[in-house]
């Protein structure tokens, strides 16, 4: 059971699209209004999917407050208000005006509420959180098969300059990164994305965004060493131009004809997989063809733990499609997956990263196994 403490304020007019998704991904969930906040949003907004009742059940597994003002906030951090049932996880979802936010005992309270475990949700200025990054952030905190875990997902594609406004690029969107990103989170990991040239941000997790191959490895780099599982999504290119050109190329200048010579950039996959042994890696093999020759080609080249297989060309399903089909290549057996959504792929996707996972532990007989080392380290 989620229990959803609505109070006061602008925000609530948005809690109903919150209980809607928590429903729609199959938990119970009830309401309690504040009298106050039945100014902004009254129960027929949430009757038709979620009772609205006077008091809290007595063992929610998580609670959220949306929005919370200072006196909710003062209130639960100097224990004159608890938590129905000892819940799990507390979420609070700050709504404060730009004064209040500032003050210092506000802030001290939020602080005392983030040492005692709770979860701040906090929006941009004024404004509550966005309702799709409180919907994630309440499934991330109900646990599931990656809680603990740490998910780094790259996503979108490299841009390699040419000039000061020219590049080589491609036309990924970032979709399939993203949507690997909302399914880790949901189903409990903690996730980064480091995004290269993405137009959307993907609520709840944590944003890097790079431009070119070089930025990307950077990122990769450093997160790698954060991180428990990679999944790289992004479209990485190939080649880089061996000269930049730090104004504009100009027709007359170049005669009519310019003579672009390229050079590879760095495989990043390869060389994480080199500095990170245990990392458990997923690579994507975007092809024109067979997408399981070149996926097994990559898994063996670049000794990933699975590869992702998909034909860019077919309609309906390349760069910028909200479908794709997959095969999901491992070292001993591969997964059709037919045409579905990006969000069913990529749920797709994590369910076999699961089953390798469950694999390799049953297999180390409780021992350490490589993805859950750190956890057993207690860090």
């Amino acid at each position: 059971m989620i229990s959803c403490l609505i109070g006061p304020g602008p925000g609530a007019l948005s809690v109903p699209e919150v209980t809607r998704g928590l429903v729609a991904a199959g938990h119970a969930v009830e309401v309690v209004l504040e009298e106050r906040a039945r100014r902004f949003v009254g129960p027929a907004a949430f009757s038709s999917h979620v009772p609205v009742v006077e008091e809290p059940s007595t063992a929610p597994a998580v609670v959220l407050y949306a929005p919370a003002g200072s006196g909710t906030i003062s209130r639960l951090a100097r224990g004159l208000s608890f938590p129905p049932g000892g819940a799990e996880r507390v979420l609070v979802a700050p709504e404060l005006d730009a004064a209040t936010a500032a003050h210092p005992a506000v802030r001290d309270n939020l602080e005392l509420l983030e040492r005692r475990g709770f979860l701040i949700l906090e929006g941009e200025g004024e404004d509550m959180a966005p309702p799709a990054e409180i919907l994630a952030r309440v499934l991330g905190a109900l646990g599931g098969p990656l809680a603990g875990l740490r998910v780094l997902v790259t996503a979108g594609g490299t841009r390699e300059p040419i000039d000061g406004v020219r590049f080589i690029g491609n036309r990924s969107s970032g979709k399939m990164g993203l949507a690997v990103a909302r399914a880790a989170l949901r189903l409990g990991a903690e996730v980064r994305v480091v995004a290269a040239n993405v137009g959307y941000r993907e609520p709840g997790v944590g944003w890097l965004e790079v431009e070119t191959v070089e930025q990307m490895r950077r990122e990769v780099l450093e997160g790698a060493g954060w991180a428990d599982v990679l999944v790289m999504a992004a479209a990485v290119s190939d080649f880089t131009p061996a000269e930049t050109v730090s104004g504009k190329i100009r027709r007359s200048a170049a005669g009519g004809e310019y003579l672009l010579r390229l050079r590879p950039t760095a495989d990043i996959l390869r060389e994480v997989r080199e500095r990170f042994p245990r990392l458990f890696v997923v690579g994507f093999a975007a092809t024109h063809g067979d997408p399981v020759s070149e996926a097994r080609r990559k898994l063996r080249e670049k000794g990933a733990d699975l590869v992702v297989g998909n034909d860019v060309f077919r309609p309906g399903i390349g760069f910028g499609a909200d479908e794709n089909e997959v095969w999901i290549v491992g070292p001993d057996d591969e997964r059709f997956v037919p045409r579905s959504s990006k969000d069913e792929v990529a749920r797709s996707i994590l369910d076999v990263l699961i089953e390798r996972i469950e694999r390799e532990r049953r297999e180390t007989d409780g021992g350490e196994d490589r993805v859950h080392h750190r956890l057993q380290r207690g860090r």
